[in-house]
């Protein structure tokens, strides 16, 4: 399926291919890990959760099974067309205005990192103007050396995970090549990401309206920010 990916994002492999470059059979057979875990752990039993960038509902049907209402937005209709459990809205997430506030909102999949301030602004933005005053944003960040640490391996069942190449690509921005590696098929993506300190991640937070709350896993990976 032909696709046209953004500036420095890219995929290839088996089936449709989003303009980021995420495969959606790919996410279809990943699976959820501890994200949900890390989520009910973090918010009030049976909130209601704004999923930013949901994919395919890897994370999605897990916190449905366990009593949240979600609402669930991606900007892909192939990813949504998997999604169950949830209400689904389609929209980029820096255009998200549903005039509604949300116990928790969710940013995952390492989305603030984008290479794009403006881009990254919006999505912060989208999770302050959709919170709850007494609410929280639920933020996944970069491993501290993830940029360094290359090529670097992983498995996820029978799935090998490569970061293959962190390759600078601006000030303080890298083109990260991930490969997916199963016995029957092979995906790759490419993306640009921005590193960030503690000290640049809370300023970055801090222009949208939120402050770090606490980390939540030992690695640092997962934030709760609250609105200010």
């Amino acid at each position: 399926m032909t696709t046209t990916h953004r500036p420095g994002y890219g995929g290839t492999g088996p089936g449709a291919i989003t303009p980021d470059g995420c495969a959606v059979d790919l996410y279809l057979r990943l699976a959820p890990g501890d994200e949900p875990d890390v989520v009910a752990g973090a918010v009030p039993a049976g909130a209601r959760l704004l999923e930013l960038g949901c994919g395919v509902g890897r994370i999605t049907r897990p916190l449905a099974e366990r009593g949240f209402t979600v609402t669930a937005v991606d900007e892909s209709a192939e990813m949504l067309a998997h999604v169950t459990g949830a209400r689904t809205v389609r929209s980029a997430i820096e255009a998200l205005d549903l005039g509604e506030r949300f116990d928790a909102v969710l940013l995952g999949s390492f989305l603030v990192h984008a290479g794009d301030p403006a881009v990254r602004r919006g999505l912060l933005r989208t999770c302050r103007r959709h919170v709850a005053d007494d609410g929280c944003v639920l933020i996944q960040r970069e491993g501290a050396d993830w940029h360094d640490r290359v090529p670097r391996e992983s498995r996820s069942g029978d799935m090998l995970v490569r970061v293959a190449a962190a390759e600078p690509a601006g000030p303080g921005v890298s083109s990260i090549r991930v490969e997916y590696v199963l016995p029957d098929a092979v995906w790759t993506q490419t993306f640009l990401s921005r590193r960030y300190t503690d000290e640049e991640f809370a300023a970055t937070l801090a222009e949208a309206g939120l402050a770090v709350d606490a980390y939540l896993t030992s690695d640092r990976t997962w934030v709760r920010a609250l609105p200010v």
